[in-house]
């Protein structure tokens, strides 16, 4: 008997893969855990069913939350993660040498021991000392910083069960106010193609822009999330990414990458007009 994994990303339209194991499942305080094996995405893990990252492609995601602002401002020292369970986000933070201290916050710990056992790919920094892990709510934790970090990364699931409260006013106002003077955001902005998605960016984007005065938004193609288009958020208290890229301080650092390079940091930031509408469009 065959095994498929398959994901509805709207009423209409389903992703599924050939799995040739199930290599975990359980349930933690906040959701179901799965972790499974197939033979195109390597081992993958799932989130109450919903994709989270694979061993094939997740080097795009975490390439471009991460390297897009650190090329911006080379001299980010004092970073926050929220989310990230997985590890990838701060693996790629900690090849930085000039990065002190990385504050990750995570609300489900279970999440984080499964990644550390069956995708050693993502967390095998998590261990790194500039690495200081927090299980708890960040919307919680967020609210007692002020002026205090160069960078907040919101690597969050979707706007809907544990990751709900990270799309919500009060949580971005609060990063703005944990942010020093010339601190920027970046967080998961989901994807424009489907309209249950598209619905969740455009709220996003409307309110980073209240506390933000720089506000943009990036793109790249990852397989296995809906529709393959996904979209980024780049908000910042005084860098434009396009115009402030620090390209050739960048290059110079001699960080390999799979995906990310300086060019499509330039480009990644030339959108789909349809996209650019929908930006513009009016929202509640």
């Amino acid at each position: 008997m065959e095994l498929w994994y398959t994901e509805q990303h709207t009423q209409n339209v389903r992703f599924t893969i050939k799995v040739d194991e199930q290599l975990y499942n359980g349930q933690s305080e906040y959701q179901r855990i799965d972790v499974f094996k197939s033979k195109e995405f390597g081992t993958f893990l799932t989130l109450d069913g919903l994709m989270m990252v694979t061993e094939k492609d997740e080097f795009i995601y975490h390439d471009m939350i991460v390297h897009v602002p650190m090329a911006t401002n080379p001299e980010i020292k004092n970073v926050m993660v929220i989310g990230a369970g997985d590890g990838g986000t701060v693996r790629e933070l900690t090849r930085y040498k000039g990065i002190e201290n990385i504050d990750m916050v995570e609300i489900d710990k279970m999440v984080v021991d499964v990644c550390r056992e069956y995708l050693p790919q993502t967390a095998s920094k998590l261990d790194d000392p500039r690495v200081h892990l927090y299980f708890e709510d960040g919307l919680r934790f967020v609210r007692s910083k002020e002026n205090t970090y160069d960078l907040v990364i919101v690597d969050s699931t979707d706007p809907f069960g544990p990751g709900e409260g990270l799309f919500t006013r009060e949580f971005y106002g609060n990063c703005f106010k944990a942010l020093k003077e010339d601190g920027i955001l970046v967080n998961q902005h989901e994807s424009p193609y489907y309209d249950e998605y598209a619905q969740a960016m455009q709220r996003a984007h409307k309110r980073i822009q209240e506390y933000f005065p720089i506000c943009k938004v990036y793109q790249a193609h990852i397989p296995t999330y809906p529709s393959g288009h996904w979209l980024f958020g780049f908000a910042s208290k005084k860098y434009d990414p396009v115009t402030d890229i620090k390209e050739e301080s960048w290059n110079r650092l001699g960080i390999k990458t799979k995906y990310y390079n300086t060019d499509i940091h330039k480009g990644s930031f030339a959108l789909p007009t349809y996209v650019k509408d929908l930006l513009t469009d009016t929202v509640e």
